[in-house]
């Protein structure tokens, strides 16, 4: 009985979901003229309406600590990477953002006008070294216009409460920028699970961490405390 309330409830915040999304991609033709920081701030206000129908809907709450490490400067955020949560969240919570994702996401109707509308940089997973270089060349260009730049070290969803192996590539790009990192650990998976359409009540946690300066240190090292500090968060 339970799984099938958790189906219902699930179609129910899909048939939302899609509404929600096309009511974003209209207004992508309503506000692309404006400039980009206010462009995103309509645009990701669905985001939000997106985490507060799946509040209704399936029961997922979120809880968000130490938002006063969020710098008001340009950074690189680096997060675990659990769900398709945190593709809707973190873009609204880190305002002015763009997103590091893979570049099929914007052959998605509707949705990846929204992702190319707010500057996501989309990389070719199957070339890796070319996918290096843009993401130093598009993400410095990003920063340079104090736009935050998220990038998901794991490259790939991680099921349970263990981190991946981390790239290095955001820390290359933060010292590159000369721009701090900003760690974030969340929990999403436990709600919204990889691999599957059901949600699951309850709360995700998310924990924002302090700056990591790059200065004096090696991307290989910054990867390092990153990835220690991400790890022991939750």
């Amino acid at each position: 009985m339970t799984t099938i309330w958790q189906a219902l409830r699930a179609v129910l915040f899909y048939s939302g979901l899609v509404v929600l999304v096309l009511l974003m991609s209209l207004s992508v033709c309503l506000v692309g003229f404006f400039p980009f920081r206010y462009r995103q701030l309509c645009l990701t206000f669905g985001n939000k309406m997106i985490m507060a129908w799946l509040n209704i809907t399936c029961g997922v709450k979120v809880k968000v600590v130490g938002l006063e490490n969020i710098p008001d400067n340009a950074c690189v955020v680096l997060s675990n990477h659990q769900s398709t949560w945190e593709t809707f969240f973190l873009q609204h919570l880190f305002v002015p953002a763009s997103v590091i994702l893979k570049r099929e996401l914007l052959w998605i109707p509707f949705f990846g006008w929204g992702l190319f509308a707010m500057r996501a940089i989309a990389i070719k997973r199957s070339k890796p070294a070319g996918a290096i270089r843009q993401v130093l060349k598009q993400g410095k260009q990003r920063l340079s216009k104090g736009i935050k730049v998220i990038i998901f070290p794991e490259g790939t969803r991680v099921r349970g409460s263990e981190v991946g192996t981390f790239m290095t590539s955001g820390a290359a790009l933060a010292k590159a920028a000369g721009a701090p990192i900003l760690p974030v650990r969340h929990n999403a998976g436990q709600c919204w699970p990889a691999g599957s359409w059901l949600k699951t009540p309850g709360t995700i946690s998310i924990v924002i961490g302090p700056t990591i300066a790059t200065d004096n240190h090696n991307p290989r090292e910054l990867t390092a405390q990153a990835q220690q500090w991400i790890a022991n968060a939750l």
